[in-house]
């Protein structure tokens, strides 16, 4: 399933890192950046949402909420939150099902893994809307936060 720039995005629930349930629903009225990233704990992962940690309040200004999904457990998102310090929603994929539905979704990773997320990265805007999407087959690179700004900018004008 790909999804598709002026489409309706996807609702889900998942568990975030203190074991609440979360719907993308909740966010309504509110820009919403999805990033999808392969596994805790790992290097690119890891630069990535500090990145996003880091600049944090660029996003608020946008009225933007960020989250992230990967297929680790509630208890290792917990425990990367912390560690790392990120200031923003994580939510367990573990069954995969989110992943799937946006498209994100490796069939094969490192160390014959199967069932890990894409990195990849959406934004919703605050009626439900998906304004940017990109999935990235390489797990090495990240998305373009260039590009998500840019968008993020043109919807709270």
């Amino acid at each position: 399933m790909k999804i598709e720039i002026g489409s309706k995005a996807p609702d889900f629930t998942l568990y975030n890192s203190d074991k609440k349930k979360v719907s993308l629903s909740d966010f309504a009225g509110h820009n919403v950046l999805i990033l999808f990233f392969p596994q805790a704990f790992t290097g690119v992962c890891t630069k990535e949402l500090c990145s996003v940690r880091d600049n944090i309040a660029s996003y608020s200004q946008m009225n933007a909420q960020v989250i992230g999904i990967s297929v680790d457990s509630v208890f290792t998102l917990a425990k990367f939150k912390e560690e790392l310090g990120l200031n923003f929603t994580l939510l367990s994929d573990f069954n995969k099902d989110t992943s799937i539905q946006y498209g994100s979704l490796y069939d094969s990773f490192v160390f014959d893994m199967k069932g890990v997320s894409k990195r990849s990265a959406f934004v919703i805007d605050s009626a439900g809307i998906v304004q940017y999407a990109e999935v990235l087959d390489n797990a090495g690179e990240i998305p373009s936060f260039e590009a998500i700004q840019s968008t993020l900018a043109s919807l709270s004008l």
